[in-house]
């Protein structure tokens, strides 16, 4: 399994971006490369809106242009979503004031996909059968055991990411693991 580490304000806020999010969902949902004429049809978008996003996302790495097809005398591009997991690492060269700017970024990001969770979450507790679970744990784990916790979990969720048997329902699952000082 793969991991993209964005490591600068810029990577952080690229990704971060609500918008954006919401294009890289798409990719991610999709069962075969898209054109971004394809998604800015599913998200009800004009093309150069998306397509500008997109290419912030595809610059650094998490959609990826995986072949072109001419269609009356054009080239259609098709994408897909990165495949692996994302991790945000702070560089400890930065000073203090763009350490600053990267807690915010990263607290924002955090925020947006938390709110978003929480959202599809209690969606879920107001159907008719509520189907939601939530958990909350701290455990004691070495640097390696947290690494293999976090590798399993991405590979469980990558091997679940398309439908396989008619009867699968779609979940959302947001999960974080972080270090803590007792």
């Amino acid at each position: 399994m793969e991991t993209k580490e964005l490591s600068t304000i810029e990577e952080i806020r690229i990704y971060s971006d609500p918008y954006r999010l919401k294009i890289l969902s798409c990719f991610q949902k999709a069962d075969q490369p898209m054109t971004i004429k394809d998604i800015a049809d599913k998200l009800g978008e004009v093309p150069a809106k998306v397509y500008y996003h997109a290419k912030k996302l595809e610059s650094i790495g998490l959609i990826v242009l995986v072949h072109t097809k001419q269609i009356n005398g054009i080239t259609a591009k098709y994408y897909q979503a990165f495949k692996g997991s994302v991790r945000i690492k702070r560089s400890k060269d930065i000073d203090e004031a763009a350490q600053k700017i990267f807690r915010s970024e990263t607290q924002k990001l955090l925020e947006d996909l938390y709110e978003e969770s929480k959202r599809k979450f209690l969606k879920a507790q107001n159907q008719e059968e509520p189907a939601g679970n939530l958990s909350h744990s701290e455990v004691y784990l070495t640097e390696e055991e947290a690494k293999a916790f976090f590798e399993q979990l991405t590979e469980f969720v990558e091997k679940h990411t398309e439908r396989q048997h008619p009867d699968q329902k779609l979940y959302d699952v947001f999960t974080t693991i972080a270090k803590l000082d007792e």
